[in-house]
C-alpha cells in the first residue's frame, strides 16, 4: 500500500531525470534575476540622458510598482486557487515581462514617445507580479514546508547571480556599444530565452502544497521522493469545499493577523524610503558631457553600483540561510536588514562629493538590507500562512505593499530631486527609513519554529466550537 502511494506521488510530482529540481531551479532563478528591476534603473538613466526630464522618468518608473501594486495580490489569489499547471504561466510571464522591457528600444530622441513606455511599464508590472509567486508556489509545491526555507535561500541566490550576470553585460554593451546605448537592453531579451529553455525542466509538485495546504509527499533538495510524516494524531483530512478543492481560511483571519499587517507595514515604509536611492546614487555618480548628454561612464558606474549590491546581497543570503539553519530568529535578522537603510542614506549624503569609489561603496549596505529582506520576506509568509491555504495571496498582499512604497519612493523622490536636489530627496529617505525600525521591532513577535500557528489555532476554534454544539 505504501509502495503504492510512493509511485502515486513520485508520478504526481512530474519528477525529472535529467536535473535534479533544486538545479532546475537555481537556473531558472538564475535566468528570471536578470529580468529583475536593476535594468529599470539603466532604463531610467538613458531616458534623462535622452531628453526626459526626472519627474517623467520617476512616473514611468513608477507606473510599473503601481501596477504591481493592484494585481500583486490578484496574482497571488490566482496562483493560490489555479488548476493550470504553474509552469506553463510563468513561461508566459516571463515572455510579456521581457517584450513590454523591450519597448525602450523603440523610444526617439527628445522628450517624447512616454505613452510606449508608460502603457509598457503598466504592462511590465501586469506580467511581472506572476513571476515571483508562481516561483514560490512551484517551490513549496515540490519540496514542502521543511526543506522550503533552503530551496528559497537558493533561489534567491541565484536570482542575485542573474541580476550581477545582467548588470555586467549591460554595463559592458553600453560602454562599448557608446552612444548606442540602448542595445546593451537586449541582455532582457536573452535572459527571457534562457528561461523559458529551463522552466519545463521545474517539478510540477503538489499543487495544494503549493497554496500552503499539508501534503503527503515532497522531495527533498537532491530530489530523493519523501513521504511526509502524519502528527500525533494521526492524518487530518483537509476540509474541502463544494468543488472539491481543499478550503483555505477565510481571507478576513490571515489579512488580519497581526504578524501579516506588521510585516506588510513594515515593508511599505522600508521600500518607501528606499526605492528612489539608487536612482539618486546614479544621477549623482553618472553626470552629463557639456551637451547634456550622459558620459561614456554613466551606465558602466551604475552596473558597477548594482553588481556591487547583488554580490553583497548573494553573500547575505549565504550567511542569512546558514543562520536561520543554526536558529537565529527571524526578527534580529530583519532589523539588521532595517538599519542598513539610513545608515546608507547618510553615508552618501556626506559623501555626495567626495567621489564616485565612496558613493559607489555604499551599495554594500544596499546588499546587507535588500538581501537579508529578501531572504526573510517568503520566510515570513510560510511562517504565518502554511496551513491556511493563502501562502501565495499573503505574498502577493505584501508585495503589494511593498510596491506601493516603491511606486511612491520613484515618484515622490525624484519630484523632490527636480524641484529640492538630491540631499534633500536622501534626507527624506533617511527619515522615512526609520519608522518600519520602530514597527517591526517593538510589534512583531518572532516567527522562527512557528510555522503554521496561526492554521492551527483557527482549527483548534473550530474544533471547540463543533464541541461545544454538540454538547448543547
Amino acid at each position: 500500500m505504501q509502495d503504492d502511494l510512493s509511485s502515486k506521488q513520485v508520478k504526481g510530482l512530474g519528477m525529472i531525470s535529467l536535473l535534479s529540481p533544486t538545479v532546475a531551479f537555481a537556473l531558472v532563478t538564475f535566468s528570471l534575476g536578470e529580468l529583475g528591476d536593476g535594468l529599470n534603473i539603466f532604463q531610467g538613466i538613458y531616458l534623462v540622458g535622452i531628453g526626459w526630464n526626472e519627474g517623467s522618468v520617476g512616473t514611468a518608473l513608477s507606473l510599473m510598482g503601481l501596477t504591481s501594486l493592484l494585481v500583486q495580490t490578484f496574482a497571488g489569489d490566482w496562483v493560490d486557487k489555479t488548476t493550470i499547471d504553474r509552469r506553463k504561466f510563468l513561461i508566459a510571464a516571463s515572455i510579456v515581462t521581457a517584450l513590454s522591457a523591450l519597448m525602450i528600444m523603440f523610444v526617439r530622441e527628445g522628450n517624447q514617445d512616454h505613452m510606449l513606455i508608460f502603457i509598457s511599464k503598466v504592462i511590465e508590472g501586469i506580467a511581472s507580479s506572476f513571476i515571483g509567486p508562481c516561483i514560490a508556489a512551484l517551490t513549496l509545491a515540490t519540496f514542502g514546508p521543511d526543506h522550503f526555507d533552503r530551496v528559497m535561500a537558493s533561489n534567491i541566490l541565484w536570482g542575485h547571480i542573474g541580476s550581477v550576470i545582467a548588470a555586467v553585460l549591460a554595463g559592458l554593451l553600453a560602454y562599448f556599444l557608446y552612444p548606442d546605448i540602448k542595445y546593451s537592453f537586449l541582455v532582457i531579451g536573452f535572459s527571457a530565452l534562457v528561461a523559458i529553455v529551463f522552466i519545463p525542466f521545474l517539478p510540477e509538485g503538489d499543487p495544494n502544497m503549493g497554496r500552503g495546504f499539508s501534503g503527503k509527499a515532497t522531495v527533498d533538495p537532491d530530489g530523493n521522493e519523501i513521504l511526509q510524516k502524519d502528527d500525533k494524531d494521526g492524518p487530518r483530512e483537509l476540509q474541502t469545499d463544494t468543488t472539491g478543492h481543499p478550503e483555505a481560511t477565510d481571507y478576513s483571519i490571515v489579512f488580519s493577523d497581526r504578524k501579516t499587517l506588521v510585516l506588510c507595514a513594515t515593508g511599505f515604509f522600508f521600500h518607501f524610503a528606499n526605492a528612489n536611492v539608487l536612482l539618486v546614487l546614479g544621477e549623482l555618480m553618472g553626470g552629463d558631457n557639456d551637451d547634456g548628454s550622459p558620459k561614456r561612464t554613466a551606465i558602466p558606474l551604475i552596473a558597477a553600483a548594482i553588481v556591487l549590491a547583488q554580490v553583497t546581497m548573494s553573500v547575505a543570503t549565504v550567511l542569512g540561510g546558514r543562520l536561520t539553519d543554526m536558529g537565529v530568529g527571524r526578527k534580529i535578522l530583519f532589523l539588521v536588514a532595517l538599519f542598513s537603510l539610513p545608515l546608507r542614506c547618510a553615508l552618501i549624503i556626506w559623501w555626495k562629493d567626495a567621489g564616485e569609489g565612496f558613493l559607489l561603496s555604499t551599495q554594500i549596505l544596499d546588499g546587507v538590507g535588500g538581501g537579508i529582506f529578501g531572504l526573510l520576506h517568503p520566510y515570513l509568509v510560510a511562517d504565518i500562512t502554511f496551513g491556511t491555504g493563502r501562502f501565495n495571496v499573503v505574498m502577493g498582499l505584501s508585495a503589494s505593499c511593498f510596491g506601493i512604497g516603491a511606486t511612491l519612493s520613484n515618484f515622490l523622490g525624484q519630484n523632490v530631486v527636480e524641484s529640492f536636489g538630491h540631499v534633500a530627496s536622501l534626507a527624506g529617505s533617511l527619515i522615512i527609513s526609520l519608522i518600519p525600525i520602530l514597527v517591526f521591532g517593538l510589534l512583531m513577535p518572532e516567527t522562527h519554529g512557528r510555522r503554521g500557528e496561526l492554521a492551527s489555532n483557527t482549527v483548534e476554534k473550530d474544533d471547540h466550537i463543533d464541541t461545544d454544539y454538540v454538547k448543547v
